[in-house]
């Protein structure tokens, strides 16, 4: 039967306590005495009792002074930690405030504050129903009452919503969630058979090798004829931060200066940039070193075009291989030694990559948590993938193709924004073999910027879906093997580049919130919990020193699963976006080796002339500063992390929702109600504020 609702007893003045005793006299001169309580004759008489109206009402005035005194301390506090939050994100770190907003932005805030109206609404009313006691859910089943015991319109909206919701939502989701559930194990499998194999390759110490010394020439007079003609290409566009230190360092390859050709590839629009690249290449040429400055009037293609112009010139035909460096990256001295004497006497190897190597991984906890992805990509991914498959994608930089590869495969195509993965799998449909060298590793920078990373991951992810659309018939019109094939679509597009953000964005961050509203449709702890953590441990492994990051790590993977879906969606349906092409932003980090070598540079120029990897500008400052600082050490700067908002409220609403789903597999349910509530308002007060700034 339904709880009643009369609260009569609510404000009922004489409670009686204890145990009722009745007293029967026999003799006829006594009355009948009831005695409540065993105190209840000595109970001292009520020291109310003789105030007036007047003393009330100050009493009442006084207790609501004091509780709305209480009530304006909370939001004194709570206002000064939003107003502390919102100078540490605009004054601290200095961030830029957009003027003006789209009109999808501002859409797209308009449906997020509705949302988190609709939600305080519906969390509002779920309270009211607790304390009215409107609880129908025993033993999952659901009692709907009958006639007799609805008590109140708001009682029956309450019933005809959980009747709703238990019979039409709540088989949606839960059949939703099954479906991705049942991606996340298969994706989950197959980075564990990764991570084995990786695990295998370190036990038994596999690693392409070179036999002997090829490059030991029998000619007295140590020509160097043996030694190939290599092309080395370097693309850039505006590229003023690191134009210089990828020139020097590509310039300071240890190989025959009459074998080797260095092309810098300058699609820059800026006048100023062009004069210093112009210089810079100038000053190299003077020195001795084979070096040409190339630009392009009309940046068609981005940079397959730019790649693919170079190509086309008449003076590389000669040239039997061609290694690309992206303006950031600073290749060793030995770079060519370790990756050119692979192709000898192997004339189905058709490309050679190398591992990249971060200078600002530690710099804030956005390239630390990029490094450790980045580190899992090389270790397990290519590493695995090139042992036991002999395929994986390029990388676009740090690697040297065969030029007869690239010719037979189609060159380089303009058709897509992944150029390096496009000329992969031509090349990998054609029977080229790759090579991963894991131990030669190239000095490069991770964006450190959160616009930066967010427009290279929009490349990066909806590049792979144009190309799978445009190369599915040509891998089943090939004449590779059939478990190539299979590997091609099923694992290295569907499930790594399609299943994974799709699952990831719905599982994660749509149906794990929707839980909270539709508890029918709960999610078990394993897939919330269990398996997200043991996964975040594989990932760490190739990077044991981000530990203490796998908290930030698990929900910053989740978070960018909706700029990963959007990008993946947009590619897999060629909206306008997926040709969008913005260069990633660079901060000109130089190594402390660098830096040290730019003020030997500095100090033995006059004595000794010999070439030393260059360092711009701001680098020399930079050393400067570092110098005054060991001679009267200031007290180190606190360095503080950059915050974003929307996506550490949608973090924090994650978080949340997991929390739930844990305390309510423990059946606390109330307790987190109130718990929803206050995450809800800050996420809304978060989202509005940003709205409004």
């Amino acid at each position: 039967m339904a709880p009643s609702l009369d609260f009569s007893d609510w404000w009922a003045k004489d409670t009686r306590k204890g145990t009722p005793v009745v007293v029967t006299m026999e003799n006829p001169n006594y009355s009948i005495l009831e005695i409540n309580g065993p105190d209840a004759a000595f109970r001292p008489v009520d020291k109310d009792r003789g105030k007036n109206a007047k003393q009330f009402t100050w009493v009442l005035l006084l207790k609501a002074h004091r509780a709305v005194g209480c009530v304006t301390w909370l939001a004194t506090v709570l206002w000064t930690l939003l107003g502390a939050v919102k100078k540490r994100l605009i004054f601290g770190q200095e961030v830029a405030m957009e003027s003006e907003k789209s009109s999808k932005g501002r859409l797209l805030f308009k449906v997020i504050r509705g949302f988190l109206l609709i939600s305080l609404a519906i969390l509002v009313f779920e309270v009211v129903a607790h304390f009215n006691g409107w609880h129908y859910f025993q033993n999952p089943n659901l009692h709907i009452p009958q006639t007799s015991e609805i008590q109140g319109w708001l009682h029956m909206i309450f019933i005809g919503w959980l009747s709703f919701r238990a019979d039409y939502i709540a088989p949606m989701i839960q059949a939703l969630s099954n479906f991705c559930v049942a991606l996340f194990i298969i994706q989950s499998i197959d980075r564990m058979v990764l991570c084995i194999g990786c695990f295998w390759i370190k036990y038994k110490k596999i690693k392409p090798r070179i036999k002997g010394d090829p490059f030991k020439s029998e000619d007295l007079e140590g020509t160097g004829y043996e030694y190939p003609m290599v092309l080395v290409q370097i693309p850039m566009c505006n590229e003023k931060e690191v134009y210089e230190q990828s020139i020097s360092a590509v310039c300071q390859i240890d190989w025959p200066k009459d074998r080797i050709l260095i092309q810098v590839l300058d699609d820059s629009d800026n006048e100023s940039i062009q004069s210093l690249i112009k210089a810079e290449v100038s000053k190299w040429s003077q020195r001795g070193i084979n070096i040409i400055y190339r630009h392009r009037l009309v940046r068609t293609g981005y940079k397959a075009g730019n790649l693919k112009s170079a190509m086309s010139c008449d003076y590389v035909q000669g040239y039997e291989f061609v290694a690309i460096f992206d303006a950031d990256f600073q290749p060793n001295s030995d770079f060519l030694k370790q990756t050119v004497p692979h192709f000898k006497d192997n004339p189905e190897l058709g490309l050679v990559q190398a591992r990249w190597a971060f200078v600002n991984k530690d710099e804030n906890l956005l390239t630390r948590l990029q490094n450790i992805n980045l580190c899992f990509h090389f270790e397990v991914e290519q590493q695995v993938n090139g042992v036991f498959l002999n395929f994986f994608g390029f990388n676009g930089t740090a690697g040297v193709w065969r030029i007869k590869a690239l010719e037979e495969s189609g060159g380089w195509l303009e058709r897509t924004t992944v150029e390096d993965m496009d000329i992969a799998v031509r090349a990998h449909l054609n029977g080229w073999k790759f090579i991963f060298l894991n131990d030669v590793k190239v000095l490069c920078e991770v964006p450190e910027s959160y616009e930066a990373y967010k427009k290279q991951q929009h490349r990066w992810h909806s590049g792979p879906m144009q190309l799978f659309r445009l190369c599915l018939p040509s891998i089943i019109t090939s004449k590779i093997s059939i478990w190539k094939k299979a590997n091609l679509i099923l694992l290295f597009f569907l499930l790594r580049k399609l299943i994974l953000p799709f699952y990831s964005f719905t599982l994660f961050c749509i149906i794990l919130p929707l839980t909270m509203f539709v508890p029918e449709a709960e999610l078990p702890v394993w897939v919330i919990c269990y398996i997200p953590v043991f996964m975040s441990f594989l990932n760490i492994l190739p990077a044991p020193r981000s530990f203490p990051f796998i908290v930030p790590y698990l929900l910053f993977e989740n978070t960018m699963s909706v700029t990963k879906f959007n990008a993946m969606i947009s590619g897999l349906f060629q909206l306008g976006s997926s040709y969008e092409w913005v260069v990633t932003k660079k901060a000109g980090r130089s190594s402390e080796s660098d830096l040290i070598a730019a003020a030997e540079r500095e100090s033995k120029t006059l004595t000794h002339p010999q070439i030393y990897r260059g360092a711009s500008e701001s680098e020399l400052s930079e050393l400067n500063r570092l110098k005054e600082q060991q001679e009267a050490p200031p007290p180190a700067a606190k360095k503080v992390n950059k915050l974003y908002r929307k996506e550490l409220a949608l973090a924090f609403l994650l978080l949340t929702a997991a929390l739930r789903s844990l305390l309510a597999a423990q059946g606390i349910h109330f307790y987190f109600l109130l718990f929803q509530g206050v995450s809800f308002l800050l996420v809304g007060l978060d989202l509005i504020g940003e709205q409004m700034s």
